[in-house]
């Protein structure tokens, strides 16, 4: 492979960086007293009720619910938000057609909010805010539920532009003051197999890891709707929120809202400790009206020993689909992939343990965490997760060489810092990104 291989300062300086932002981000988190004061009560195991609200009432959204209900027997849900009311209730007609949940649900109808600030009055009615939205929202929603105390589930990715993660990185170390329990929604880190796996990567089964490929390819998610179907008279905002998925500044590109759970597994590999540098290439192959996400993207990450981590990440219909992991070391190899979970070479291994729903268990851990007092926090690596992604894009769509220093730096800012006139604030419709046109910023 002959690929351009970082020159060592680049490490050095990227290693600074993270102190540095270390640094200011301590500083930024010498909070006021009476925000850090907002600390949360404690819940004895099974006797005191824990209140559950939902921000973002979709698909997702939905699911988390369900699983939060059946994580812990005291549990209620008491609030509901999104943007959309038809979003609400049609989330709240599904959950109460469960049985095993819908005696758990008391949502009344002062308690179900629409509208962009939505997410502030199902915060402030909960003991547990479940983050749900479209992720471009995200660092704002997270910011807001960790100064009110409250213990967060939040949906992968955790933001789609460098300031956003930024935003979350100091919201985190808020959260860790405050003792909150932090649960992100790479629900791969919950699967039994795959904890397994990587379990024997740590344990140096494969030696050090030189290379690792994953794959994320897919059918488009959500494609973009026809440009005549949209209603008239409808803002430029209330159309790029309801198709959110097709806009960068929103779902932060097939890379980041989809594929960034393949980035989290490259991530995994490598201990949560994050490349050196990226390079990349992707574009748009099937046209559409509306929307600047590209379709497809390969990225080539580099870490501070020169090891590789590919990833292939594309959603355009009438392809080859595959969600796989292929990783590469001194002693072996192993794969997440048709031949189940395996690793092969010096030693022989294979999962062959029970299985789970890893979407129930990441929920079950995180309200037994609470219970407990003892709260997880999976802040840190859902961020570096998330600005790795966000990394890949940035080199696809700038056809620049991208290190985690330049990232973490970044002062591009995708999404509005406020909506002033509501669903009439003045947002342009933003145009797709031209690789040795667009500029790094």
């Amino acid at each position: 492979m002959n690929l351009p291989t970082p020159a060592p300062q680049a490490a050095d300086s990227a290693s600074s960086s993270r102190r540095d932002f270390l640094k200011t981000g301590a500083a930024a988190v010498a909070i006021p007293a009476v925000i850090a004061s907002i600390a949360p009560r404690a819940y004895a195991a099974g006797s005191d009720k824990l209140k559950i609200g939902l921000v973002g009432c979709g698909g997702r959204g939905s699911g988390a619910a369900r699983e939060a209900l059946s994580a812990d027997p005291n549990v209620e849900l008491v609030a509901m938000g999104d943007a959309f009311g038809e979003n609400l209730n049609s989330s709240l007609r599904n959950l109460a057609g469960v049985d095993t949940i819908k005696s758990k649900i008391k949502v009344d109808d002062d308690h179900k909010f629409v509208g962009l600030d939505a997410y502030k009055k199902v915060i402030d009615s909960c003991d547990v805010a479940l983050l749900c939205s479209p992720p471009g929202f995200r660092p704002v929603h997270f910011k807001y539920a960790v100064e009110a105390g409250k213990h967060i589930f939040t949906e992968k990715p955790m933001a789609t532009d460098a300031p956003g993660v930024r935003s979350i990185m100091e919201s985190v170390e808020v959260s860790k003051q405050k003792k909150l329990a932090i649960c992100a929604g790479f629900c791969w880190r919950y699967d039994n197999a795959k904890r397994a796996f990587f379990e024997q990567i740590q344990n140096g089964t494969l030696g050090e890891v030189k290379a690792v490929f994953g794959t994320y390819l897919t059918s488009p998610v959500k494609p973009m709707p026809p440009a005549n179907t949209r209603p008239e008279g409808l803002s430029n905002l209330e159309w790029m929120v309801r198709n959110w998925y097709n806009y960068t500044w929103l779902s932060g590109d097939g890379l980041v809202e989809q594929a960034v759970h393949t980035v989290d597994w490259l991530a995994w590999v490598f201990q949560d400790q994050p490349p050196v540098s990226c390079t990349a290439v992707g574009g748009r192959q099937i046209p559409q009206e509306g929307g600047n996400i590209f379709d497809h993207i390969e990225v080539n990450y580099v870490w501070a020993n020169d090891a590789r981590g590919f990833l292939a990440q594309r959603q355009t219909p009438g392809c080859h689909n595959e969600n796989n992991l292929y990783v590469l070391g001194t002693k072996g190899s192993g794969q997440l992939g048709p031949r189940g979970t395996v690793i092969n070479g010096e030693s022989e291994w294979k999962y062959k343990g029970p299985g789970n729903n890893m979407y129930q268990t990441e929920h079950d851990e995180f309200f037994k965490s609470i219970r407990d007092g003892k709260p997880l926090n999976n802040g840190d690596r859902m961020a570096k997760s998330t600005l790795m992604g966000i990394m890949g894009r940035t080199a696809a769509y700038t056809g620049k060489q991208i290190t985690w220093e330049m990232m973490l730096n970044s002062q591009e800012s995708l999404v509005p810092t406020s909506f002033p006139d509501g669903w009439k604030t003045q947002v342009e419709l933003p145009k797709m990104a031209m690789p040795g046109i667009t500029q790094f910023a």
